[in-house]
C-alpha cells in the first residue's frame, strides 16, 4: 500500500508539511492521491486561522512529486523537481479547512521531456471540484 510513510519516504517534504495520505491509483500518465491534512489545525500551510483553497496548489505539487518517485527506475534516486509555473488557475471555493471529507487530489501529465513537464491538476471534495489549473516542473534545476 501506498500510504502516508511510504510518501514521506520518497518526497522531500516530511513532517506536517508531508500533506498527502494515500496514493489511491496512479499510471506512467496520471496519479489519484487522499489527503485529509486539510482538516487539521496545525497544517503547515493555515494562516490566519484558515486554510485557503490555494494550498491546494501545494497539494497537487507533492501528487506530481509522489508521482515522479513513482516513475523512477526502482534503481535510482528520483529526479529533483521544482514547480516553476503555474498558469489557468481556477478557485472554486474559499477555503480548505471547512470541509469535512477526505481532498481527491488528480495530477495528468500533459507533456514533458527529460528537463520539463507540464501537469493538469484538480483538487476535489466529494464531487465538487475545489481547485483546477495547469503546472510546469522542472527537473534537476541549478
Amino acid at each position: 500500500m501506498l500510504d502516508r510513510a511510504w510518501i514521506a519516504a520518497h518526497i522531500p517534504h516530511q513532517g506536517k508539511m508531508c500533506l498527502l495520505n494515500e496514493v489511491v491509483d496512479w499510471s506512467e500518465q496520471s496519479i489519484v492521491c487522499r489527503a485529509i491534512s486539510h482538516t487539521t489545525g496545525d497544517n503547515p500551510l493555515r494562516a490566519h486561522g484558515r486554510l485557503g483553497v490555494s494550498a491546494g496548489i501545494e497539494y497537487a505539487a507533492q501528487a506530481m512529486a509522489v508521482h515522479g518517485a513513482l516513475l523512477a527506475n526502482a534503481q535510482t534516486e528520483p529526479r529533483q523537481g521544482y514547480l516553476t509555473s503555474v498558469r489557468g488557475v481556477t478557485l472554486h471555493v474559499d477555503r480548505l479547512d471547512n470541509l469535512l471529507a477526505a481532498l481527491q487530489i488528480r495530477a495528468e501529465r500533459l507533456s514533458g521531456d527529460s528537463q520539463l513537464i507540464l501537469y493538469q491538476f484538480t483538487l476535489h471534495h466529494e464531487e465538487q471540484c475545489l481547485i483546477e489549473g495547469r503546472a510546469t516542473v522542472v527537473l534537476d534545476a541549478q
